[in-house]
């Protein structure tokens, strides 16, 4: 490393990492300076003063997150963490999938993959859209103003992956809350541990019930084909399903929120899908990509030198492959900050690139699916009931969003 980690911006002169967004809707201004002037430059990290490395272009990013010499493994020296974990804790940390590397990683994928093909999630439709005509119905019962976040943002998608895990709906504010916390970048370092356990004590009673008698879930079926692999333990399971129930719920219903906010901030755009429906599915692309919501999701250590046009990324360095900065490339999206839902926006990276690609991106694309389209067909004159710049965004948390979207009609 050529900087030591305690020194802070003001003598290293690097830029401090994560940067906030300035404007709800694109990334960090200083996203495109550097993507202009240092494509592959070095960061300072908030959370400990640590550097590492930013790559704000599309080529980069995607070079880097499908190249075997950038490791997921946050135990390794160099990763660059986002949340304060002391050393002591970090090498009793269960690598979830999204943090491990092949052959672990290729052996608990596979044994997922099934549940998340196309076929699968065009087979929940029905169901989905159940789950979204209900939760509107309530709305239309109540009346406005109301929190779209906790009226439909959030319980759609947590609804959801309860009944695919086979966890009880019943106890979704108690692991919405859980999650929440382990989101957030301010917590301190007992705050996170303490989430972290809180939540797996939960999830090794789901399991380990499940073990002894399965039923018709992810979750049971997952551990019958461990039965036969024996690719995980228990814990490794138990990790499993945090990954799956955080992860399934909470980067899904932030979207929601934000695209609804993004559509009924251009009602030009909105008039577009609402004219044509067929455009849905590209609307929801666009919206994915100009959003990015999990811009840090996608940290990286180099185990070899990489080159990158010329800049050498040493092995132990970390890398921050930002694919919002990625989605808002000019070469690859032209005009990338106007929300443009004809736009064929298919090679944006919010989902990521590689083997670590988000493995339930089918199903978080029906999902947004059935509730823009159902959303503003059924209320056709929604609208916000406070100002965008009133809004209490989730600057300070690792899937970008907002914590409450007044709407009324």
């Amino acid at each position: 490393m050529t900087q030591s980690a305690d020194q802070s911006t003001e003598t290293t002169g690097l830029p401090e990492f994560p940067m906030r967004r300035t404007c709800p809707f694109a990334p960090p201004e200083e996203y495109a300076k550097l993507r202009a002037s240092e494509p592959v430059s070095r960061a300072e990290l908030k959370v400990n003063g640590k550097p590492t490395w930013l790559l704000t272009r599309h080529d980069h990013v995607r070079k880097v997150l499908g190249d075997s010499r950038a490791s997921s493994n946050l135990k390794l020296p160099g990763y660059p963490h986002q949340f304060h974990i002391p050393e002591e804790m970090l090498q009793h940390i269960r690598l979830m999938l999204l943090s491990m590397d092949p052959p672990e990683h290729t052996a608990q994928r596979s044994m997922l993959l099934s549940e998340f093909t196309a076929r699968r999630a065009r087979e929940m439709r029905p169901r989905i859209q159940q789950i979204v005509d209900e939760r509107i119905d309530a709305m239309l019962a109540v009346g406005g103003p109301v929190d779209l976040v906790a009226a439909l943002a959030l319980p759609v998608p947590s609804l959801v992956i309860c009944e695919l895990l086979g966890v009880p709906y019943d106890d979704h504010g108690k692991f919405e809350e859980w999650s929440a916390r382990l989101m957030n970048r301010d917590l301190s370092q007992e705050e996170y541990g303490a989430a972290v356990a809180t939540l797996d004590a939960y999830l090794d009673e789901l399991v380990t019930a499940k073990e002894n008698e399965p039923g018709d879930d992810l979750l049971s079926r997952f551990i019958e084909k461990n039965r036969v692999t024996g690719a995980c333990d228990h814990l490794d399971v138990v990790t499993m399903a945090r990954l799956m129930l955080v992860g399934g719920h909470e980067t899904t219903a932030n979207m929601i929120a934000l695209g609804v906010l993004a559509l009924l901030e251009h009602p030009d755009q909105l008039a577009v899908v609402r004219d044509d429906p067929s455009l849905m599915p590209k609307a929801v692309e666009e919206l994915l990509r100009l959003f990015s919501i999990s811009d840090s999701g996608t940290a990286r250590v180099a185990v070899d030198d990489i080159d990158l046009d010329g800049t050498v990324i040493r092995a132990g360095e970390g890398i921050m492959a930002l694919n919002n900065a990625a989605n808002h490339d000019e070469s690859v999206f032209p005009d990338p900050d106007t929300l443009d839902v004809r736009r064929d926006a298919r090679g944006h990276l919010a989902f990521g690139f590689g083997i670590h690609q988000c493995i339930g991106q089918n199903l978080a694309r029906l999902e947004l699916e059935v509730v823009y389209e159902t959303l503003f067909r059924r209320i056709p004159g929604l609208g916000t009931a406070a100002p965008v710049d009133s809004l209490p965004f989730k600057d300070d948390a690792m899937v970008y969003g907002v914590y409450e979207l007044p709407v009324t009609w």
